[in-house]
């Protein structure tokens, strides 16, 4: 007995197309398939490989005496600096110059911090007072760190204030600047609204401009912190005793090359721990910025 097409159950002529996948289909589709690493390990492996790549481009360079434009001939390699790393690691005060320098971008950053927020919000909010303090802030603001050691020796009480203070300055301007920016970029309408709706002033900066400047006053925080490491080794070559800086100042005095290059390594790292940490912290203020973008 044979069966036509109108039994099986579609029209003559037409094709079935209904398949029923199996186990066995499903495993086979799956060993087909390759292997792809999470998206932020795979991120990270990338970043990694890059650093690597550096490190051999630089051990090839100081090895050959490459010297074209760039001199690597008295640039210790990174298997000499990483045998001196080992040897400063082995000794106290190499950790007491971190100590101290920690302890100074924890006091001057802290004090940036609420200062340079609350005179971004100021500004922002008030024209007078941002015609009263934007005067200061864009006379200041390209005075680099070195310039004020003189001065800063010669108002604060101390040598530790002074490096304090330098410090200070460094991350002071990036944080108002961009805190100011947020605060002017929030919609108008939104505050308008808000107004309309009863809300009082505080009520309209807690709920609506706190928010919107968000993401600005993040940004400002990330690169305050870098400049207030940089700002920090111009602040500790005046320090007689401890800090990062004035231990890569003291190699350079002495010639220690592979002390300067561990002095550069240590200020750089330090300073993106420290970035890192700023944006982890400030991560929960952002959560809904992710939600928009999984929309």
């Amino acid at each position: 007995m044979s069966l036509n097409n109108s039994e099986i159950g579609g029209e003559a002529g037409s094709p079935v197309i209904d398949q029923v996948d199996t186990p066995a289909a499903d495993t086979a589709t799956a060993r087909r398939s390759p292997l792809r690493l999470p998206e932020t390990l795979s991120r990270y492996l990338v970043r990694g490989l890059a650093l690597l790549a550096a490190l051999l481009v630089w051990h090839w360079a100081s090895s050959s005496g490459f010297n074209l434009f760039i001199n690597f001939e008295n640039v210790p390699g990174p298997l000499v600096v990483g045998q001196a790393l080992t040897e400063a690691l082995s000794n106290s005060d190499f950790y007491l110059h971190i100590l101290h320098s920690l302890r100074r971008i924890t006091v001057a950053y802290a004090v940036a911090v609420v200062l340079g927020v609350g005179l971004g919000i100021l500004m922002g909010r008030s024209r007078l007072a941002e015609d009263i303090i934007t005067p200061y802030i864009e006379l200041l603001r390209p005075i680099p760190a070195v310039a004020w050691i003189p001065l800063a020796i010669l108002m604060m009480p101390s040598e530790e204030s002074s490096i304090i203070f330098i410090t200070f300055l460094g991350a002071l301007f990036p944080i108002v600047i961009n805190t100011v920016h947020g605060v002017e970029q929030t919609p108008k309408v939104l505050v308008r609204a808000a107004r309309s709706l009863g809300a009082s002033n505080a009520a309209i900066l807690r709920h609506v401009v706190l928010p919107g400047a968000l993401p600005s006053i993040v940004a400002g925080l990330a690169i305050g912190m870098g400049v207030a490491w940089f700002s920090l080794l111009a602040g500790e070559i005046i320090s007689g005793q401890y800090g990062i800086g004035y231990f890569t100042w003291s190699a350079y005095t002495l010639i220690q090359y592979p002390q300067i290059i561990i002095g550069m390594l240590m200020i750089g790292g330090l300073g993106t721990l420290c970035t890192l940490l700023i944006k982890w912290l400030c991560r929960p203020l952002l959560r809904w910025q992710v939600q928009e973008k999984d929309r």
